[in-house]
């Protein structure tokens, strides 16, 4: 069962890509819905075998490399983490497959997307599954191949193809962080296997930690978007909508995130690493969380609230709430998909207009889609009893808990991109669905609900992002609960009392800046739209408008530094490469060699008494070295500089 849940999605892809014509249009989305949907019911039926019955499986096929002291294995580890993993990864790819039938019906290339697809949850699953680093690099580096093939899927389109190119170059940064990290690894304990790593964690110094950590931190900034590295995340909405919501919801950008879940034993030791965490994650939550207040693309907006959530996941590892970490993503999976799909779904009504300022009046002509988006979105804001806020809560007050100067600044900036995410959220509402209609007529007039194979998985994701947070409390980030036994390590001078020891005041100030801030922006879009267009006509809000809407410049940032190094590779090129290396190296040799010959050949004049004379000489000096000079060798130094000189 286990090596099912792991197999049947790269059949599906085997099949879809290399068996696509003899299977037809039909068949390939037969076959790749139910192969994804089988192993997500694995995934469940695991789910209650190791978390809930507690009993770890470990399935180990062959061995892979066996050489001196690396000895590996094509081995997986089903323990309670990624048995947990497993539900959101799964759930939300079985979705996305069927989602897919319906969203992706004009387009001819369904063998292709859907083979696509299905590798992109098996590299997933790789990653997730693997019992050391070495096959979890493996599917990380699937992950970011496969992404690169979804995001640019429609090649023809050039922003799509560099969308793609941008999110595997950043990524390479990212990989380049993690392979040193592995070395490091490999070099400190003789082995890549999580059992030996975490079990001789404790006697390791804690600055060979640090080194090591940092490499596979930035490993995960990069695969999870944190600030600096997050640049490709906005831009990969060029591809399909269902490629958005499988990357943003429950894979890609959570591999970053399941690799610091993974190595929270070795985390637990570095105090640098968690520190760097925290403040990586607030900045990123709170970065992410204005830019998107100042998006006009509809799925960009969502990719920056992904960006803001993902920087609310660092911050707990950085605090060691592992526990709290893992719940929250797998909440955001859940509403996270949601939003995209029925963003999806409002876009394919639309006639693929992405353009909110385009968009208005639409509570009318859709409202399945406007009470999906208005689930997902109170679920993203963290509002009471829904999904969302059982996870999110517990992250900020968390910060608040560990009363220490970063974990306290770090809850006011959370708290504050907390109300920024609230903003975000009803403008997006506000301005698809409640304001006046802003769009092309021709795209009102062709406005239609999800059909049925769309609109199911949506209901699904709806349900899930009401009550999954409720129903898994207990389990996940209850008192006492040990569900996760030696999965995830907490040291114990990083437990976090968080339940009776804040104040009133910090405990509900979260939920009522989210309540509060979209208050005022309706009451600035309804009653007082005319000071809201004047504060933004002035020099100075023209000048934030700007910073906040080109992402904080760091495109342009990123464009310039990488112009004044292309200018300096020609440079070096023609001084260096082309300059000193060529005249010390083969050029300059073989030119030196000729030179001296041509020189020496001069002296074949074909007069004897030349020749008479010239070997007097070398007679002389053959006498005088050997008789004269201390050391012998001296003569064989004399003699190639004459060489040279000549």
């Amino acid at each position: 069962m286990y090596l099912a849940i792991i197999v049947l999605p790269l059949l599906a892809s085997m099949a879809s890509g290399l068996l696509g014509r003899k299977l037809g249009t039909t068949g390939v989305h037969i076959l790749a819905c139910l192969a994804v949907v089988l192993a997500s019911l694995l995934s469940c039926v695991a789910f209650f075998e190791v978390a809930l019955a507690g009993s770890s499986v470990t399935v180990s096929l062959a061995t892979w490399l066996d050489s001196e002291l690396l000895d590996l294995s094509w081995s997986f580890l089903f323990d309670s983490l990624t048995v947990s993993m497993l539900l959101p990864v799964l759930i939300v790819s079985a979705l996305v497959h069927i989602y897919s039938v319906g969203y992706m019906a004009p387009d001819p290339h369904h063998q292709r997307f859907f083979a696509y697809l299905s590798m992109f949850t098996f590299f997933m699953l790789l990653l997730v599954c693997g019992d050391n680093f070495l096959v979890m690099f493996i599917g990380w580096e699937g992950v970011g191949v496969t992404s690169y093939l979804l995001i640019s899927f429609w090649y023809t389109r050039v922003q799509a193809t560099k969308s793609a190119l941008q999110a595997i170059l950043v990524n390479r940064v990212g990989d380049w962080a993690f392979l040193i990290g592995l070395f490091g690894l490999f070099w400190l304990f003789g082995t890549l296997e999580y059992s030996t790593l975490f079990s001789i964690a404790p006697m390791i110094h804690e600055a060979l930690f640090t080194l090591i950590a940092l490499g596979l931190l930035i490993g995960a900034m990069a695969k999870s978007a944190q600030i600096g590295l997050h640049t490709w995340l906005p831009n990969a909405m060029e591809g399909p909508t269902p490629v958005s919501a499988l990357l943003h919801a429950a894979t890609m950008v959570v591999a970053g995130v399941f690799l610091l879940l993974r190595i929270s034993p070795l985390l637990e030791y570095s105090e640098t690493a968690l520190l760097l965490l925290l403040w990586i994650g607030s900045l990123t939550a709170f970065m992410a969380a204005t830019t998107g207040l100042f998006q006009n693309d509809l799925k960009r907006v969502i990719a920056y609230s992904t960006c803001s959530q993902l920087g609310m996941l660092m911050v707990a590892c950085g605090l060691s709430q592992y526990n709290a970490a893992l719940f929250h993503l797998v909440n955001h999976a859940f509403f996270k998909a949601l939003l995209f799909l029925s963003a999806g779904a409002v876009i394919h009504a639309l006639n693929d207009e992405q353009d909110l300022r385009k968009y208005g009046g639409l509570v009318t002509l859709l409202p399945f889609c406007y009470i999906l988006m208005l689930i997902g979105s109170f679920s993203l804001m963290a509002l009471p009893f829904l999904t969302g806020y059982y996870s999110k809560e517990v992250i900020i007050l968390s910060s608040y808990a560990a009363y220490s100067i970063s974990g306290h600044l770090a809850y006011w900036i959370s708290t504050v991109a907390a109300a920024f995410t609230a903003l975000y959220s009803v403008r997006s509402l506000y301005l698809t669905f409640l304001g006046r209609p802003n769009g092309p007529k021709a795209n009102y007039l062709s406005v239609h609900e999800p059909p049925f194979v769309m609109a199911l998985p949506l209901a699904v994701l709806a349900l899930f992002s009401l009550f999954f947070g409720y129903v898994t409390q207990q389990l996940f980030v209850g008192p006492g609960s040990a569900i996760f036994g030696n999965a995830l390590f907490q040291h114990p001078s990083h437990v976090i009392e968080g339940e009776w020891s804040i104040p009133l005041l910090n405990r509900v100030l979260p939920v009522v800046g989210a309540l509060l801030a979209p208050l005022l922006l309706l009451a600035l879009y309804t009653s007082f739209p005319g000071s809201l267009i004047g504060l933004l006509s002035t020099k100075v809000g023209k000048g934030f408008y700007r910073f906040f809407n080109r992402a904080y410049l760091f495109d342009g940032l990123y464009a310039r530094l990488a112009a004044l190094l292309l200018e300096f590779g020609y440079i070096t090129a023609k001084t260096i490469d082309r300059g000193v290396l060529e005249l010390l190296g083969p050029f300059g040799l073989t030119n030196l060699l000729s030179q001296t010959a041509r020189n020496w050949a001069k002296l074949d004049t074909g007069f004897i008494p030349h020749y008479t004379l010239l070997m007097l000489i070398g007679l002389l000096a053959f006498l005088i070295f050997v008789f004269y000079l201390p050391d012998p060798r001296l003569f064989l130094l004399c003699l190639i500089l004459v060489v040279l000189l000549t």
